[in-house]
């Protein structure tokens, strides 16, 4: 039953989803090292989420458990982001790593006289990893009929990493220019591991503000909250309930979850300068403050009232 449920969710995708929105799909799994069709995880996604959502309204019209098990599925879906773009990341530092030392090794067989093509084969053979296995993708995409420049350029934006695209999108120029590049490309490998060792410094000088912002998330604010939700709870034990000490608890429950977000991405600003990839840092902060703030709401602030 389940397999042809998911079945017509999986036809019904395809036929209302653009080839290109799923092709762009397929390129950030690919990116972060998951190799299952998009349509399959889609197709999961959506049955998994309608799921959940009876299971939900079953929980909260016989149960009375708190309205906030609706957005669960968004949740299990902001995680699944959230691995995917720790992957990517992982990915992305991995190949940070190694490009320096790729580099030199790529001017070092030039020297001996190969051909560009001819080292990308020998260094996409003899190595492993990510980066060389870009490397692999690029020569296959070249030999299946492919322009140079566009197979290199697009390796270069499948990276996901601006200082290797520039990099390479100076190779590639060097190339054309018939210049001494193997020369080129060892300054570039030094260049970029003087380049790559200052991020490092940089993402290490922050840490400090970081470390603040993650102990407001997960500590501060989940406390705070909780204890406002057990006061809420005293009070109705003695029959004064009014409508801001009714919503009080659920409104803290949503406002906890969008301060976590929220400093998942300032978290993402402080260390990349970009927001896009702070949602590696929302899901975790989300799950655990909201952990804490249950487990302080419906079990520590009873006990210590109680006693």
């Amino acid at each position: 039953m389940e397999l042809k449920i998911i079945s017509f969710i999986s036809s019904f995708l395809e036929k209302n989803i653009s080839e290109k929105h799923l092709l762009k799909f397929q390129e950030f799994l690919l990116s972060s090292d998951i190799i299952t069709p998009p349509i399959n995880i889609l197709s999961y996604f959506v049955f998994l989420f309608l799921m959940i959502e009876l299971i939900s309204i079953f929980l909260v019209l016989l149960l009375n458990v708190s309205p906030i098990v609706f957005i669960s599925p968004v949740l299990i879906v902001m995680a699944f982001f959230g691995v995917a773009m720790y992957k990517r990341e992982k990915r992305l530092s991995e190949i940070e790593k190694v490009a320096p030392d790729f580099l030199r090794q790529l001017s070092s067989i030039l020297k001996v006289g190969l051909s560009f093509e001819s080292a990308m084969e020998d260094m996409s053979h003899y190595g492993s990893g990510p980066l060389y296995d870009e490397m692999g993708r690029t020569l296959i995409e070249i030999r299946m009929g492919g322009n140079f420049d566009d197979c290199w350029m697009a390796m270069c934006r499948r990276l996901k990493s601006k200082e290797i695209e520039r990099v390479f999108t100076i190779i590639l120029d060097s190339r054309k220019s018939g210049g001494g590049i193997a020369n080129v490309i060892m300054d570039i490998s030094n260049d970029l591991r003087d380049v790559l060792a200052l991020k490092r410094e940089r993402k290490s000088s922050v840490m400090m503000a970081v470390m603040f912002l993650v102990i407001s998330a997960v500590i501060a604010s989940p406390f705070s909250l909780g204890m406002v939700s057990v006061y809420a709870g005293f009070m109705e034990s003695f029959g004064k309930t009014s409508e801001v000490i009714s919503i009080g608890p659920l409104a803290g429950e949503l406002y906890l979850i969008i301060h976590s977000f929220l400093i998942g991405l300032i978290i993402s600003v402080i260390l990349y300068g970009d927001f896009k990839k702070g949602i590696k840092f929302s899901i975790p902060l989300v799950l655990i403050s909201f952990l804490i703030f249950y487990g302080i709401a419906n079990f520590i602030g009873p006990m210590l009232f109680a006693g």
